[in-house]
């Protein structure tokens, strides 16, 4: 009969899987550099700023008018990239403050249309 061998490869392979999981994990990470730090910072800002202007009440009530929901227009910016995001933001700027009501609109309405085309969103598919 055997009564020790069966034993002995079950125990040194639970002692393996119990040693391998208590060996110390190394973390592999990279200091984080002043500039892209500053970046993120200047990126955040922006967006805020951008959604800002998207959350301004004849913004809105446009928005509604076209048939866009103003909840998923924030939605869509925070999903642009940096880039994309300087690009709307100069465009919000250069319109007269208080005026041009529609050319926000129609920014907006740019923008989602581009992001369709890329296939970033789906909004105007029939439900």
């Amino acid at each position: 009969m055997m009564t020790g061998t069966p034993k002995r490869p079950l125990a040194a392979t639970l002692m393996a899987l119990i040693l391998a999981g208590t060996w110390p994990q190394i973390a592999l990470t990279a200091p984080v550099g002043t500039g892209a730090l500053l970046q993120q910072q200047a990126d955040a800002m922006q967006r805020t700023r951008v959604q800002d202007k998207l959350a301004r009440e004849d913004v809105e009530r446009a928005m509604l008018t076209l048939g866009v929901d103003p909840a998923a227009a924030q939605a869509r910016v925070a999903s642009l990239t940096p880039a994309e995001l300087a690009q709307l933001e100069q465009q919000l700027d250069q319109l007269p403050a208080g005026g041009s009501f529609f050319a926000v609109v129609g920014i907006v309405f740019v923008v989602l249309i581009i992001l369709e085309l890329t296939g970033v969103i789906n909004i105007f598919t029939k439900m």
